[in-house]
């Protein structure tokens, strides 16, 4: 097995299999029903992830690029404060391969940040604003970042770890707002912080200091897109240590070549709403370096609140919005009582956790949109599959594989079987976007990467159309009496079932049967608790192994994380402490033996 390097050739630090770190050797591809003009296979340009910008910038140099708060800037601006950042990075030690931590939310800087020091030749380590500061120094610890570019009411995620950083460049919002709403913004700085000045100690620095007192040259690095690490973040297992996956410069700009054929759009005409975050890999990937190789424009917010959005697609008139489930729904809920004219776009992607068909459609009616589902996973820069944008998408399907991405659905258990089309098994993915690996953890890299092939831990379903859907988390699955249950398609009953408003399920330990089902649910206001009723509605449709034994309501809402998804090991927590006042629970015992024989649906057990 070759390895990955840090500093160039000297320390050893990611595991690579050949297969990903050269494009050679693929297998080839199974034919699919393309959308018109979109090629199964594609031309990658050899280049490092800041060319991205850099290509926008000679194509469309005075197209604005950024729109923030009612300020704009042009990719010709983004373009020179790049270049001055990155100089400024170089004179302060950060040459090839060291990394830099970036603490932000959306806000121009960011724009900024990320080429600055791929051009320096560094790594970027993308740390998230709603960690805690023990998550913070981990991830420091872990990839030796000893600089950070943080926003200023941030700093107090960095007080854990000042130990480990060298330099810090602070980002402040108030550079962005008007007097008013300055004065409002450093109060709350101060408070939150402590601090009523930033950017002014020996270790510290403003990011507009930065820039302006950079030197006027950087120095062109040497880069090995195929092998050299771009992008470092950070992703949690089933236990909550993280693993830091590593994306090479290839990785990313492979993932922005896929998307920007999906989409057939050309340079300079497409405005985006950037309000998924970029330090998350489907806003970065997806948004930012798409939107670079577009040439687009993009709508920034530094956080999600739908009224606000809504009055900004009113006002910027954007043609593209990705999103993720929770938002749709937000934005549904906003648009019945208050409709918006939002004809200006033209394709919704949501992405991050299953789409219900029924809030992809409604929203699809409110603006006259196409509404497709995508999905990917972080060690694939994210996207492996988007639904297609001619109107061919198939609703509940995550659609088809991008240009140069190769699926199979293989056996869950033993991992080399593959599973014959419109059966469930674990989805396995090949493509120029799967990742270098996991930063310093050979043994886990070893655990998903097998020959090429990443592991993505979902279940999976190849239709006999060519469409994929999702059918679970793999580390989700239940066993009962040697069944598989899929808590996805619990969840989907339950949710119909009258007075429930949410519902998950997770498998509970059991001497006899392996696991049981049980079902965490949050009742409508006002709606009584009865899992005997539910048990009924569930009777009828659902089979003997897969009804829940166990109910426990849930007062207030399901741990989520922030794309919508139901943290299950937070749940699993919950059975573990079932002493917790917010928590009833119900057992409800098997009747009769038919679930021992694998009863269908609506018989009884």
């Amino acid at each position: 097995m070759s390895t990955m390097h840090g500093e160039r050739n000297t320390d050893p630090r990611v595991a690579v299999p050949s297969p990903v770190a050269a494009s050679t050797a693929w297998p080839d591809l199974a034919p699919l029903r393309y959308p018109a003009g979109v090629p199964r296979r594609l031309h990658y340009p050899t280049m490092p992830a800041w060319g991205l910008m850099e290509r926008a910038f000679q194509q469309v140099p005075d197209r604005t690029a950024i729109d923030f708060l009612g300020r704009t800037w042009t990719y010709r601006e983004l373009h020179e404060a790049s270049l001055r950042l990155a100089a400024w990075l170089q004179s302060r030690g950060i040459l090839a391969g060291r990394r830099v931590g970036v603490l932000l939310p959306n806000c121009p800087e960011y724009a900024i940040a990320l080429p600055a020091i791929w051009r320096a030749g560094g790594v970027v380590v993308t740390l998230s604003p709603l960690a805690v500061a023990d998550d913070i120094r981990r991830m420091l610890e872990l990839t030796e970042c000893d600089t950070v570019i943080c926003l200023d009411v941030l700093d107090p995620l960095l007080a854990g770890a000042r130990d480990l950083i060298q330099q810090t460049v602070y980002v402040s919002l108030a550079d962005h707002l008007p007097a008013l709403k300055k004065a409002g913004y450093l109060a709350v700085r101060a408070q939150r912080t402590g601090r009523l000045t930033f950017g002014y100690g020996r270790t510290e620095i403003g990011f507009r200091e930065a820039i302006t007192s950079a030197p006027q040259q950087w120095t062109p690095v040497e880069v090995l897109p195929h092998r050299d690490p771009a992008y470092i973040l950070g992703t949690s297992g089933t236990t909550g240590v993280p693993k830091a996956v590593t994306l090479s410069h290839r990785n990313l700009v492979c993932n922005a070549w896929q998307q920007l054929f999906w989409a057939g759009a050309s340079m300079g005409q497409e405005t985006l709403m950037a309000v998924l975050p970029f330090f998350h890999s489907y806003g970065m990937s997806a948004i930012l370096n798409t939107g670079f190789a577009l040439g687009a424009t993009l709508v920034v917010l530094p956080r999600f609140h739908p009224r606000q959005m809504l009055r900004v697609m009113v006002q910027k008139r954007p043609t593209v919005l990705h999103a993720v489930p929770a938002m749709l729904a937000a934005l549904n809920k906003e648009l019945r009582q208050r409709p918006a004219d939002l004809s200006s776009l033209k394709w919704v992607i949501s992405g991050g956790a299953a789409l219900d068909p029924a809030i992809g459609q409604e929203f699809a009616e409110h603006t006259g949109a196409l509404v497709v589902e995508g999905y990917g996973l972080s060690e694939a820069s994210p996207v492996t599959h988007v639904g297609p944008l001619d109107g061919s998408n198939v609703w509940g399907t995550i659609g088809l594989p991008l240009p140069d991405t190769y699926c199979r659905i293989v056996d869950p258990q033993d991992g080399g079987q593959e599973i014959p089309v419109g059966q469930v098994g674990e989805l396995v993915v090949m493509g120029p976007q799967v990742m270098l690996g996991y930063w310093k953890n050979p043994a886990a890299t070893d655990a998903v990467l097998r020959g090429g092939w990443l592991y993505t831990g979902d279940l999976a379903r190849c239709r006999a159309d060519g469409f994929y859907e999702i059918v679970d988390r793999k580390k989700d699955l239940i066993i009962t009496n040697g069944f598989n249950v899929y808590p996805a398609e619990v969840e989907a009953v339950l949710v119909q079932c009258e007075g429930v408003r949410e519902a998950a399920v997770v498998g509970v330990p059991d001497p006899d049967r392996g696991e049981i089902v049980k079902a965490f649910v949050v009742m409508e206001p006002g709606a009584a608790w009865d899992p005997h009723r539910m048990d009924a509605f569930c009777r009828q449709r659902l089979a003997a192994h897969m009804r829940p034994r166990l109910w426990e309501r849930v007062e207030g809402d399901l741990p989520r994380n922030f794309l919508g998804k139901v943290v299950r090991r937070e749940l699993r927590g919950l059975q573990q402490g079932a002493s917790d006042a917010s928590t009833t629970t119900t057992e409800i015992a098997a009747r009769g033996n038919s679930e021992q024989a694998g009863a269908p649906a609506g018989g009884e057990a």
